[in-house]
């Protein structure tokens, strides 16, 4: 046979030729009965204290600090360390002042506290909003807060620290030095 309307036939063959006959199919067994999964199991009710624990631990950290800071006074000389940054250079870094801030709010003054460092006392306050909605939600059964900012969002953190920096050393941001 020539041409283009030629029939191939590639089915198995026999020495002599004939085809192979297929091979037996094998018998499906019938379906068993359907498993039942178990009973999911309630979830574990998770006691009140042991909810509270890690913020009461974080909280109970930072008061201590604060309490340090608070009893151990910065602006005398030896009790701390020099920031590097301004030993070196003479340039106030955003923290700087931070101790001074940390003791003058521990004792209740917070016009020094902003005096020394006013985007300290900003974080401040952010912290202890954030200590009392995690302390809330966890009294509540209610998951952590997350903080958890977007990209952006860091970088306008970290351009309003670098403002403060840059207009805390100029002449006529002095008020914003410590």
């Amino acid at each position: 046979m020539t041409g283009e309307n030629q029939l191939v036939d590639a089915s198995p063959r026999t020495p002599d030729g004939a085809p192979v006959p297929p091979a037996p199919v094998p018998p499906v067994p019938a379906p068993a009965a359907p498993v039942m999964p178990a009973p999911a199991a309630a979830p574990e009710q998770v006691s009140r204290a042991r909810r509270l624990a890690l913020p009461a631990f974080t909280l109970a950290s930072v008061a201590g600090a604060f309490a340090y800071v608070g009893a151990v006074d910065p602006n005398e000389p030896g009790h701390y360390p020099v920031c590097p940054l301004f030993r070196l250079t003479g340039v106030l870094c955003p923290g700087c002042g931070g101790l001074r801030s940390a003791h003058a709010f521990a004792h209740g003054d917070l016009v020094t506290a902003l005096g020394a460092n006013a985007m300290a006392v900003v974080g401040y306050f952010g912290f202890a909003v954030f200590m009392a909605l995690w302390l809330v939600r966890a009294y509540r059964g209610a998951p952590a807060p997350r903080f958890a900012p977007q990209p952006r969002y860091w970088w306008a953190i970290g351009a309003a620290a670098l403002v403060f920096s840059v207009i805390r050393n100029l002449p006529f941001g002095s008020a914003l030095a410590p």
